[in-house]
């Protein structure tokens, strides 16, 4: 079986500008970061496809997103060509996660085993749950989705970029 090969982004999105607000260059920005704290005064983010550095002036809660305003974008006008884009970090900026938790990129392409030894393929995707996250696996079963949950989850080994899985009863169709 060939070998798919992961390759480790080189940003990762931590928000996404919606929309202006006012006119005096602040965005609504939708959060997309488990750790929104990194939107602080001074902080410098990546923008756009061109990933054009922008620093913080200010930032403050709105419903459930953030105004923020970059010292670079000084009107409305700046404000709205910034709509739709998505903001980074560079991945050696990544903040540490704890044990057994894992970025996005790091469970995509991984190959899926049990742990009797069957192989069910790559994970292609991610499903996020209000319960729990489910990874999307495609292989010789088709379409198969494990809950990202202990009694599934066995281990995942960044290194050999493999996750081993317990097929609880029902996740998987036993028919031929």
């Amino acid at each position: 079986m060939a070998k798919f090969k992961r390759r480790s982004p080189s940003y990762l999105a931590v928000g996404r500008i919606a929309t202006a607000h006012g006119i005096h260059g602040e965005v609504e920005v939708e959060i997309h970061t488990d750790f929104p704290e990194r939107f602080t005064p001074g902080a410098r983010l990546l923008v756009g496809e061109g990933k054009r550095t922008l620093v913080i002036e200010t930032v403050r809660p709105h419903r459930k997103r953030l105004l923020v305003k970059f010292a670079e974008v000084t009107d409305r006008t700046a404000a709205e060509r910034l709509r739709g884009d998505w903001l980074y970090v560079p991945i050696e900026e990544a903040w540490p996660l704890a044990e057994d938790e894992y970025y996005e990129h790091q469970i995509i392409g991984l190959e899926v085993w049990t742990d009797t030894g069957e192989y069910l393929g790559v994970v292609d995707h991610i499903i996020y749950t209000g319960a729990n996250d489910v990874y999307v696996v495609q292989g010789p079963r088709g379409e198969v989705l494990l809950p990202a949950i202990r009694d599934v989850i066995l281990d995942i080994d960044l290194e050999a970029e493999r996750m081993t899985v317990h097929l609880l009863p029902g996740l998987v169709d036993e028919t031929p």
